[in-house]
């Protein structure tokens, strides 16, 4: 696989040829009753952006609720979507990010909806709530990109806003979007272009990004973290145990649970299932596995609820839910198996040991120390020119791993078959010795839970880039040789393996082209892969002075 990159000059012809293309007319779905209408919401600097309405039937007034997206949302789905949410007795209005597709402005990614100058959630919050047809009382709603906009609104705390809904969200651009593990990924997102109306605007968005290399006032101006007192609204956040980002919807929910104004404050709600990222997928079948029909959950009759109680003021109940529910994922199709069912707690996390497994020799996993030498360690070759490959651009989560675990320059460490069920609920870190002959390298964790016949089912995995292993807001290069200590966390999960299976852990320095190779040089990253990309030889070390190890979470597996 070739990691170079096309130069900007021919990204951008590429993707103005794109977005110049002709494109089939769609046929026009069928929204029952619903009138759809566009529109053109003016900002505070004179900037209209484009939404859709979605009106139900009769008179009003009703209470507006609104996505923002930079995708498209001509799409069916989207459409027919909106038109249910609108049935339910809401106008529902579907906006497009400012220099995206028909939206008025220069493309600059979500730094137009924050706290600065320009704050286009807070304008349309308060647009929406002033029209002869609305109430004034304004729910907002979406996933990801939608996710993201929602937690960036509440910090301007519009004085109309007055719930939100959140599935699969995030809190900082750095950390859980642009920068994941100090990586950078400029052909995921030179893609981005595509939904601009300038595609120059992305490219020349990502030479912003690319001159911030650390996490410095820049992306401190797209970090919700540092903001979670501003936030003063009730909250209900969806997360998925197969998403990256199910950390942003995590720490979305604790901190306006515990940080957040005095609106905000006990108002949260978290409900986290074992589901991949998303908003309209929620239900029984993931990735390879089938789980049981109690795994399902009803994302749009739940949120029509929310929305009956905190804008219409129905006492439906919805609020006396238990603050937390998390689904405990077991093994499917094993009878018997532990695990697969719902757990309820009052706050995140719920108390768990923390529990050490070693990295051996051989491949091995255990919860003994190893004893073994100065020199015990596994290494591998990490070549950026040839990479290792998961294929996508998702987190390939609740599939057979194997694929990647039989790849050349991959190594797995694996624990003998259970005796008993083990589980795990809580956040997973990484507590690893490691060493190079580059300057800098990246790292790949991976924990999956091997079935008895072979098949590695991916729970989560993180990758780190060892130039920012003291933290993000400065570089610290490597000498050739020297041995690391690297501490990060690998991801949250709630996982019963059960008795006779194995958990493995999975080491590797690439995997593209979800994850984009580090050209291991040293040098100041950018956004074209360089010509004197390195090739590294890594190593992991597991003797009884550097002894890595894997931290999990362990609780009861059946409290």
């Amino acid at each position: 696989m070739n990691a170079r990159l096309l130069s900007p000059a021919l990204a951008a012809a590429a993707l103005f040829a794109a977005s110049a293309a002709s494109l089939p007319a769609a046929s026009e779905p069928d929204l029952g009753g619903v009138t759809e209408k566009h529109v053109m919401i003016p900002m505070r600097d004179g900037v209209h952006l484009s939404a859709w309405l979605y009106f139900p039937e009769g008179d009003g007034p009703w209470p507006p609720i609104f996505e923002q997206r930079y995708a498209s949302l001509r799409g069916t789905s989207t459409r027919e979507a909106a038109a249910r949410l609108a049935r339910g007795g809401y106008v529902v209005a579907m906006v497009n990010f400012r220099g995206t597709h028909e939206s008025e402005g220069r493309w600059v990614g979500y730094r137009a909806l924050q706290w600065g100058e320009k704050r286009d959630g807070y304008d349309v919050c308060e647009w929406l709530a002033a029209q002869p047809w609305s109430t004034g009382k304004v729910g907002t709603f979406g996933s990801s990109q939608g996710g993201y906009a929602q937690n960036y609104l509440a910090v301007t705390r519009p004085p109309s806003l007055a719930c939100q809904y959140m599935v699969d969200t995030g809190l900082s651009l750095f950390h859980e979007g642009y920068r994941i593990g100090g990586t950078t990924r400029p052909n995921r997102f030179l893609g981005l272009g595509d939904n601009c109306a300038n595609p120059r605007d992305n490219l020349d968005l990502l030479a912003e990004w690319f001159a911030h290399p650390h996490y410095d006032a820049y992306w401190q101006a797209e970090d919700c973290t540092r903001h979670f007192d501003r936030m003063n609204v009730p909250c209900f956040t969806i997360g998925s145990w197969y998403d990256f980002m199910n950390q942003g919807s995590i720490a979305s929910f604790v901190g306006r649970q515990h940080r957040g104004g005095e609106n905000s404050r006990g108002n949260q709600w978290l409900l986290i299932g074992p589901w991949l990222h998303g908003r309209s997928n929620k239900g029984t079948k993931v990735g390879d596995l089938q789980y049981p029909e109690n795994a399902a959950w009803p994302v749009d009759e739940h949120m029509l609820r929310w929305f009956d109680h905190w804008l219409k003021g129905i006492d439906n109940g919805i609020t006396a839910a238990p603050t937390v529910r998390y689904y405990v994922m077991g093994a499917v199709d094993e009878k018997g198996a532990p695990g697969n069912t719902w757990r309820e707690s009052k706050d995140w996390p719920p108390a768990a040991e923390t529990k050490p497994l070693y990295l051996h020799a051989e491949g091995g996993l255990s919860p003994e120390k190893p004893d073994a030498g100065e020199n015990s360690a596994t290494s591998w070759k990490s070549d950026p020119h040839h990479p290792m490959e998961i294929p996508g651009r998702s987190f390939p989560g609740a599939r057979d791993a194997r694929a990647f675990e039989s790849q050349a320059e991959v190594r797995t460490f694996t624990t003998a078959p259970l005796a008993e069920p083990v589980e795990w609920t809580g956040r997973v870190e990484a507590e690893l010795f490691l060493s190079s002959t580059a300057p800098d390298t990246d790292v790949i964790v991976r924990v999956s839970d091997v079935y008895p016949d072979g098949r590695s089912i991916l729970l989560v995995d993180y990758p780190w880039r060892l130039r920012y292993r003291n933290g993000f807001d400065h570089e610290e290069l490597m000498e050739p040789g020297k041995v690391y200590p690297v501490k990060f966390p690998v991801g949250w999960m709630s996982q019963v393996f059960a008795r006779g299976h194995r958990i493995r852990v999975t080491i590797a320095s690439t995997g593209a082209p979800l994850y984009e190779p580090n050209p291991q040089n040293g040098a100041p990253l950018t956004l074209e892969f360089p010509d004197d990309a390195v090739v590294a030889t890594n190593a992991v070390h597991h003797s009884a002075r550097h002894a890595s190890r894997i931290l999990a979470p362990v609780r009861e597996a059946n409290p």
